[in-house]
């Protein structure tokens, strides 16, 4: 392996990187570029595992929103999440990747049942590990899924792909220009200051796993690759432990 500050990561990757500019649904060009990039920090030995979101599919708040009923609108949120993963999944081994999704619903004809061990298996095997379908509960974004899984495969980070924005900022860049950008924070930071990274649920997990989390600007090519080799880029969030 070449010489990495994170050996094994779990990447969120908001279901927004696969739709591209179009902004909704799967663009296999964008997803094409996402798995390149993957690829390239694979090529390093790192071992990676994934948690990919299902907002360009569909938002279970927002259905909620319009009076839909809130678990069964959450359900079809991480059914969205699943095909997210399985296109990703297919990019990935087009680029022979081995790639395995794990579900946390059960939907045994198209990827594997969650199953702890057999994800750390995986990745000590050098296979992606792409987790879909959430936690399998309503209630709970992919930011706590992604906290979650980090916690039970042993991660040495969390890596926060965001779209277009470089890192955690007092308030939205894009919108404010006074806004400033921290450079490192703890996940309790987060949590009193109320800053939108994680929700709350998610920073509290990592807070009490102590588990780093890397936000960065996911746009950037090559990025991905610079914070597993431990450029300092984006925000880091430190354990408060």
């Amino acid at each position: 392996m070449s010489e990495v500050k994170y050996k094994r990561v779990l990447m969120k990757l908001s279901g927004e990187a696969l739709a591209g500019d179009q902004g909704r649904g799967i663009n296999p060009i964008f997803v094409k570029q996402v798995a390149e990039e993957i690829k390239e920090v694979h090529d390093l030995g790192v071992e990676i595992a994934i948690v990919v979101g299902g907002g360009n599919m569909w938002r279970g708040e927002a259905g909620a929103e319009l009076g839909m009923e809130r678990s069964q609108a959450d359900y079809i949120g991480m059914l969205g999440t699943v095909m997210n993963a399985l296109a990703l999944q297919d990019s990935l081994e087009n680029l022979n990747v081995p790639t395995r999704v794990q579900t946390s619903i059960e939907m045994r004809q198209i990827a594997e049942p969650y199953i702890r061990r057999k994800a750390v298996r995986h990745l000590e095997k050098n296979r992606i590990v792409i987790f879909a379908a959430g936690t399998g509960s309503p209630y709970f974004s992919t930011d706590t899924t992604a906290a979650l899984r980090a916690a039970e495969i042993n991660a040495d980070a969390i890596l926060m792909a965001k779209n277009g924005v470089d890192g955690v900022y007092s308030a939205d860049p894009r919108t404010n220009p006074e806004a400033e950008k921290f450079d490192t924070l703890t996940h309790l930071d987060i949590l009193n200051k109320g800053l939108q990274v994680m929700d709350s649920t998610a920073s509290s997990l990592s807070m009490d796993t102590d588990m780093p989390l890397i936000v960065f600007n996911f746009n950037e090519q090559g990025n991905i690759k610079r914070v597993v080799e431990g450029e300092n880029i984006g925000t880091t969030v430190k354990g408060d432990k």
